[in-house]
């Protein structure tokens, strides 16, 4: 796997995983790759410095408890991000996110709840959609 700096007209920076260097220009030519902060389609490969290993001993890699820790850490992060930020449309959410890809709405994050035919409908008209991390456990619930 090759890891892409990216950045997008907007100039907001974020990764791309891609199995070889000729799919990041595949999928950039056939409008597949899109920032996912405010969904631009031209995107660039950033200046990175390349990851080469060194003869200094790494560190150890972290423990599988810890990975966990951390990605639950990140997905809160994420899903905050959104309550903060983002306009909350409850269950007008497939609505909205259909008349803002059409014009018909003011271009704005949004979040809300859409049924399953809902979502396979957005997905299935290049609406572009994702799901919202879930909520963190909180730790009264945990044994």
């Amino acid at each position: 796997m090759i890891r892409y700096a990216l950045r997008c007209e907007y100039d907001h920076e974020f990764e791309g995983w891609f199995a070889a260097s000729a799919d990041f220009e595949d999928q950039q030519a056939r409008g597949l790759i899109d920032c996912p902060a405010c969904g631009s389609k031209a995107v660039r490969k950033a200046i990175m410095a390349p990851a080469v290993a060194g003869t200094k001993a790494r560190g150890q890699d972290p423990s599988p408890g810890q990975t966990q820790a951390m990605m639950m850490e990140a997905i809160g992060r994420i899903r905050q991000h959104v309550e903060e930020n983002f306009d909350n449309v409850g269950d007008a959410f497939a609505t909205e996110a259909r008349a803002i890809h059409e014009g018909r709405s003011e271009e704005r994050g949004i979040y809300g709840q859409a049924t399953s035919a809902e979502v396979r409908d957005l997905v299935e008209d290049g609406v572009p959609i994702a799901p919202l991390p879930p909520e963190p456990l909180k730790k009264s619930r945990l044994n």
